[in-house]
């Protein structure tokens, strides 16, 4: 779903609103303080970023992902109807490892066939990776401990809202939760592997997100065009209204106030202002013209995955070694007209995908980012008729050059309905691997201690042993993690 730039500026004004007034680009002092960062303040040498690209809505990942063999194709024929794709119709994926079983792509992922099978048909560069049937969990469950309500479940299966959160913040209990898996990273890297006064490392492109609230620090929202400030450089009429009303906050907060409350908010509002504005100032100067044209112009998620390339060239600047970004792409929710809306909206996210992973690639960047699509749940195996319905285990990319590509990783489901995979309502997949162990293997990369897992993620100890030797998953390529 596209915004117009009227709907992009109320939809993240109160995200922003700390961002606005008409202040020169910024005061000398924190330049100095910016530009005279060291490494002896105990930063880490490299730069670091994970991404995530969050599908609102429910995507139905097993028509994005399809077996391919004949035995387990007449399966998943069976099992899905009118909805099923042919073998003539995928596009091949040629595993290197993994489970290796033969799988195809939905035809409109072209980029993904390619970033899988090794782009420029360079197999050393298999940058894609499919995690099969991932989904929130509180422990393993098997379909008789389902069904018996024998083990514990993440709460309000199969609820948009909940199934969004609990990705977010990988605490499916149902336990209230303000705070997510990035933003509790965040709070245990931030202040020790950032250098001082940098922005919140935990910066958005779609307003507000859970996934990167921390305890004890803030996430950073901007739009494809940079920070929004309270400048209003962009309005030439004097007598505009949001011209007026940015004038209007400015003056408030520069004023002289003997109430300390009131001195703390102008002091805490001016200093936000003037990040925005060296975000601003930084992101503006930066000239991406060297990738610019791999971004589709008419594809606004390619636009936000341009932002972040410019935001990712970016951190030695703005001071963040280690750096998350969240990309919003909604309108997945296909109860009908499944085969046509997805056909398109796959496209969209494979050109963005793409044109993302090959301007890493192009600016040298490829090794130090990660980037993974999430989505409220899966879908019903079993056509409603024209589309389907909310699940629960489904689909994952996971891309980048530390990510050992061209593999399907992960249990793929027996798709036959009613099958001990199947919670027995058409087709509702029990997920075989959790979120917690595709995060925490990201979380290992990125620099988590052991230490500090289990405050990341609580429900890792059900999955995986944080001091283990060994990954979670195995998806990222030997001598990239600690």
């Amino acid at each position: 779903m596209q915004m117009s730039s009227t709907t992009r500026r109320q939809f993240f004004g109160k995200s922003a609103c700390a961002a606005m007034s008409s202040v020169p680009i910024m005061n000398t002092l924190l330049n100095l303080q910016l530009a005279q960062r060291a490494a002896g303040q105990g930063s880490p040498a490299d730069y670091r970023t994970v991404v995530c690209l969050f599908l609102n809505g429910g995507m139905d990942s097993f028509n994005w992902l399809v077996p391919r063999d004949s035995a387990r194709h007449a399966v998943y024929s069976t099992t899905r109807g009118n909805l099923a794709l042919t073998t003539s119709q995928l596009l091949s994926l040629n595993q290197d490892g993994g489970d290796g079983q033969l799988y195809g792509l939905h035809p409109s992922c072209t980029g993904l066939q390619e970033l899988f099978n090794g782009l420029g048909g360079d197999l050393a560069k298999r940058r894609a990776a499919l995690l099969s049937n991932v989904g929130t969990l509180i422990q393993p469950v098997t379909k008789a401990q389902y069904l018996a309500e024998s083990a514990a479940l993440p709460r309000a299966l199969y609820s948009h809202s909940d199934q969004i959160d609990q990705w977010q913040t990988s605490v499916p209990q149902g336990m209230t939760q303000l705070s997510g898996w990035a933003g509790r990273a965040a709070d245990v890297l931030h202040g020790s592997v950032n250098d001082t006064n940098s922005i919140a490392m935990n910066i958005s492109l779609a307003g507000n997100s859970l996934w990167q609230v921390g305890n004890a620090t803030t996430q950073f929202v901007v739009t494809d065009r940079g920070a929004l400030t309270f400048t209003g450089s962009e309005i030439t009429d004097p007598l505009h209204a949001m011209k007026l009303k940015n004038t209007a906050h400015r003056s408030i907060i520069q004023q002289n106030y003997s109430n300390l409350m009131q001195q703390s908010y102008g002091q805490l509002t001016k200093t936000s202002i003037e990040l925005q504005e060296f975000f601003l100032q930084q992101y503006n100067n930066h000239d991406d013209s060297a990738v610019a044209s791999l971004f589709p112009s008419g594809n606004y998620i390619a636009q936000q995955f341009r932002a972040a390339a410019k935001m990712i060239a970016l951190r030695p600047s703005l001071g963040l070694h280690r750096q998350t970004i969240f990309i919003g792409f909604g309108g997945w929710d296909h109860h009908g007209e499944l085969l046509n809306a997805q056909a398109g909206m796959l496209s969209t996210m494979s050109a963005a995908l793409t044109a993302f992973q090959r301007a890493l690639d192009q600016l040298g960047l490829q090794n130090s980012v990660i980037s993974y699509t999430a989505s409220d749940f899966g879908r019903t195996l079993r056509s409603n008729g024209r589309g389907t319905d909310h699940a629960w285990g489904g689909n994952a990319l996971v891309m980048g050059g530390p990510v050992q590509g061209g593999r399907i990783y992960g249990a793929f489901p027996d798709q036959t309905l009613e099958s001990a995979d199947d919670t027995g309502y058409g087709g509702r997949m029990i997920p075989t691997t959790s979120v917690d162990s595709f995060f925490a293997e990201m979380l290992r990369w990125f620099g988590v201690p052991a230490a500090s897992m289990n405050a990341v993620l609580p429900n890792i100890a059900n999955f995986y042993n944080a001091n283990s030797s060994s990954l979670p998953i195995g998806f990222l390529r030997p001598g990239t993690w600690s």
